[in-house]
């Protein structure tokens, strides 16, 4: 059963963010990341070796999944309401109660001065968190069904 370490969690909490889709094999643990083609153009063949592994071993990759624009709209709205800041706070919630928020949110945060990194620091926890859940969901899963899966370390 693949045990994953913090660094490795943080890895593909960047990969996902990045626009890459993540797999890890239920046996070894190898992880690979392949370009999402919602988020990249359509020349992938720089990764036609990890393609080729995903296929020839279809059963034993799974896939750790990206959070979804609403997961990621919470994580946004959470950030802004654990601001000390109430200037900040004001903008970024009226930033996302607009047409377009995150992009409205980007432009304000971006802008914030040190509450950016604070807000990237924010959100990769974020991610960190969703990953390690997913793991331990599909672990918990395993345990249930009989089959390997990981394991957090």
């Amino acid at each position: 059963m693949p045990t994953f370490d913090n660094k490795q969690i943080k890895e593909i909490a960047e990969q996902l963010d990045c626009g890459f889709r993540a797999y890890y094999h239920n046996i070894t643990g190898e992880l690979i990341f392949v370009p999402n083609p919602d988020e990249f153009e359509p020349d992938t063949s720089a990764w036609s070796a990890e393609f080729q592994k995903l296929e020839d071993d279809q059963s034993c990759y799974y896939e750790i999944e990206r959070m979804s624009s609403s997961n990621i709209f919470q994580v946004m709205a959470d950030y802004t309401e654990q601001l000390a800041n109430p200037n900040l706070k004001a903008e970024l919630l009226n930033a996302l109660n607009k047409k377009k928020p995150f992009r409205e949110f980007k432009q304000i945060i971006d802008n914030a001065g040190n509450f950016r990194q604070e807000w990237f620091d924010f959100k990769n926890e974020s991610y960190y968190h969703w990953i390690a859940k997913q793991l331990r969901d599909s672990n918990n899963e395993t345990n249930d069904n009989e089959s390997s899966q990981p394991e957090i370390g």
